[in-house]
């Protein structure tokens, strides 16, 4: 009986594990910017690549600053095949993305071409902190 029970636990212990980070994972859209991206509104001087803008409900008053997001490519927004690549990329938020805002993420130009075909502009994607 204790074996059972103790079977038990661990798989629900390993099912949560798993499960935890689809539980936190948002969805949403992403656009891109062209470089440079220095001067903005997180660091006087920004001179990584994979970064991110974001729009309000992820500012949060700038406390979203530094923090880090993984990024996938889920689907295009419009209507044009091959818009993913299948893989993500991990980015730093150094910037504010004012209204109108495009896109939950406003990417880099480098992170976006990680994840998808620039040519597609917009894209859905999934992200987690």
């Amino acid at each position: 009986m204790i074996k059972m029970v103790l079977k038990f636990v661990v798989t629900v212990i390993v099912f949560a594990q798993i499960l935890a980070p689809i539980a936190e994972a948002a969805q949403g859209r992403a656009v891109f910017y062209d470089p440079p991206y220095t001067k903005s509104a997180c660091y006087e001087n920004q001179y990584e690549t994979m970064v991110t803008g974001v729009r309000n409900n992820l500012w949060q008053g700038s406390r979203a600053c530094g923090r880090r997001y993984s990024v996938r490519c889920i689907g295009p927004t419009y209507n044009f095949p091959g818009a993913c690549t299948g893989r993500s990329v991990i980015v730093k938020v150094v910037d504010f993305c004012r209204e109108p805002c495009n896109g939950d993420l406003n990417l880099s130009r480098d992170a976006f071409r990680v994840i998808a075909n620039t040519n597609a502009g917009n894209v859905r994607v999934q992200y987690t902190p």
